[in-house]
């Protein structure tokens, strides 16, 4: 495998860390919109978050285990901050008005925190797998298994912390089906879209490393 600079790590681990906090905020927000799927419940964040596990496999793949907990590290505290501040303006897809931030919003919090502790578990378990598989001849194994895990770990920690008896009456009474059927949603979207968009950005960016690397040499 190509080297990569050590300017070209950093910049990769600041585009990192906004790209992980950019989708933790949309998803935030999505998971407030509930819709329904061949007649089960779910929610629209079932289709961002999978990007985030997309993110942490190449990195764990082109920079290593240790980068891809540091970005970890580096997003959960600003990304908890932004998505309660998002979440409150835009609660349930209507804008409040900046008064909102001014009244505590226990419901927004709580989607915050379940956000803050299933993104750390289902990340850290994501890596784990992915970096014991990754050396595997098979390129697939490891981003197939580890997001097998990874979004199991986070899809139910983030219900069970948002909306068990949840001031929302129909998430409260709903979540569990949710959180099921936003687990087939995420796997099957990773399986048929994004474990093959893996790939397909492995290979570029390979490539793209080997190139420059021949032109500076």
């Amino acid at each position: 495998m190509p080297l990569i600079s050590p300017q070209r790590r950093r910049m990769a681990l600041v585009a990192l860390v906004m790209f992980h906090i950019l989708i933790i905020i949309a998803s935030n927000y999505l998971v407030q919109l509930p819709i329904t799927l061949f007649g089960w419940h779910t929610t629209w964040g079932a289709f961002s978050f999978p990007f985030i596990f997309l993110a942490t496999d190449l990195t764990v793949r082109l920079l290593g285990k240790r980068p891809a907990r540091l970005v970890i590290a580096r997003v959960m505290l600003p990304a908890l901050l932004v998505s309660y501040i998002v979440s409150v303006l835009f609660q349930e897809a209507s804008f409040r008005g900046f008064a909102a931030l001014l009244e505590f919003n226990d419901f927004v919090l709580r989607i915050s925190l379940a956000s803050f502790f299933a993104y750390a578990f289902g990340q850290i378990l994501d890596i784990q797998v992915f970096d014991r598989l990754r050396r595997l001849s098979q390129w697939w194994v490891a981003p197939t298994v580890s997001t097998i895990f990874g979004n199991l770990l986070d899809t139910f920690v983030f219900f069970a912390v948002a909306f068990w008896h949840s001031s929302n009456p129909f998430m409260a009474e709903h979540w569990v089906e949710i959180a099921t059927v936003d687990y087939g949603v995420k796997l099957s979207i990773s399986l048929l879209l994004f474990v093959p968009l893996y790939g397909m950005l492995l290979n570029a960016i390979l490539r793209l490393l080997a190139g420059r690397d021949s032109v500076a040499t």
